[in-house]
């Protein structure tokens, strides 16, 4: 059975008010689209909620200028916590979410004037010395790296940035990681693989100064799928450190608690890359990925349907696969699209797509 991926579909950010995150969100980085906004019973994550379905609120929000969108997400049976520990440069889980920008100076200006907690003293360049990017913190400490992207945009409007382009992980081993995202995620392309005492970019970051590798991996093909044109093409950056002993970033909380929860991709033929997925080594003695989530079947959020389903990475890092079903075009005429009656490597019109930013919100 084949599979297909789209591309990013979300990052899940935890926080403890849903409103006033996403207010930031919309306000710095142009996540003011909604595909829903609701509250319901999270039943499902059972094995990351300590065995009890827990009440959550969740807003899925996207930048029409293109990439990946946010899944925030509030616990509301609970207080949700942060990690106990200041999260440092190669902690195990997703590290830093990566931001496309149309120009590294003037985002980087425009935050700097506007208030955000710039991380960067000025705009920097990996270190193949072709991508500029920047640091910089939300209020609730979750870590971003705008990066200048000049191809793959979906459209132009007046925000200076789009959606999410990528994520940096830490794990503790970059060989069974990155043959992860290599061989089942497509992710073919070396843009970067360097192991040095410290990188003069990673400086401005908690844990910056140790000795670590780093490997930055692109898609040599176009990704195809409905929504393709408007996540766009991504980037995976995976880090392995030295001379310290990781903390994994949501040891011994819920799922859904503060920080980046997830990284999720958009997916077409779920049964398809199941099946893939337990081809790859996973373990040191040869056991493949196995789904520890699956909805199994198409599961609603508010207009929004689908199935979904979770592996963990050799470090625990959790990867969600969303296979849309059905999703508000509009949603204030009733407007709806099943996706399960079109050919699933076709793309959506982008006429359709760009109908989404009517639900847009305006502050």
């Amino acid at each position: 059975m084949s599979y297909i991926i789209s591309g990013i579909q979300q990052v899940g950010v935890g926080c403890k008010d849903i409103y006033e995150t996403w207010a930031w969100y919309r306000h710095f980085l142009g996540a003011d689209t909604p595909v829903f906004d609701e509250k319901a019973t999270a039943g499902l994550m059972l094995p990351y909620t300590g065995g009890q379905p827990r009440e959550r609120h969740a807003v899925l929000a996207l930048n029409m200028q293109g990439g990946g969108g946010f899944e925030i997400w509030q616990h509301t049976q609970h207080t949700p916590q942060y990690p106990p520990f200041p999260i440092t440069l190669g902690d195990t889980g997703v590290f830093a979410t990566k931001i496309k920008c149309h120009n590294a100076e003037k985002t980087f200006a425009s935050f700097k004037r506007r208030g955000a907690n710039v991380l960067s003293a000025e705009v920097e360049m990996s270190p193949n010395g072709t991508e500029k990017h920047f640091w910089v913190k939300d209020p609730y400490d979750n870590l971003y790296q705008i990066v200048e992207v000049r191809d793959g945009w979906f459209q132009k409007n007046n925000n200076l940035t789009g959606g999410v382009y990528g994520v940096v992980i830490g794990t503790t081993d970059l060989v069974r990681t990155a043959a992860l995202f290599r061989d089942v995620l497509g992710y073919d392309q070396v843009v970067y693989d360097i192991k040095v005492d410290s990188f003069v970019d990673f400086k401005p970051l908690t844990g910056g100064h140790y000795p670590c590798s780093r490997i930055l991996l692109r898609h040599s093909q176009r990704r195809v799928g409905g929504f393709a044109p408007l996540l766009g093409p991504s980037e995976i950056e995976l880090v392995q450190v030295f001379d310290r002993v990781p903390n994994k970033i949501f040891e011994n909380r819920f799922w859904g608690e503060c920080g980046f929860i997830q990284l999720c991709f958009d997916v077409n033929g779920m049964d398809g890359l199941k099946e893939r997925l337990a081809t790859v080594q996973r373990t040191p003695d040869g056991e493949g990925y196995k789904f520890t989530v699956d909805s199994a079947e198409s599961f609603q959020m508010e207009g929004a349907a689908g199935r979904f389903a979770y592996i963990e990475t050799v470090d625990g890092t959790l990867i969600e696969f969303v296979e849309t079903h059905k999703i508000p075009i509009l949603k204030s005429i009733g407007w709806y699209l099943d996706l399960r009656k079109r050919r699933p490597e076709k793309s959506l019109p982008r006429w359709m797509l760009r109908a989404l930013g009517l639900n847009r919100v305006r502050d």
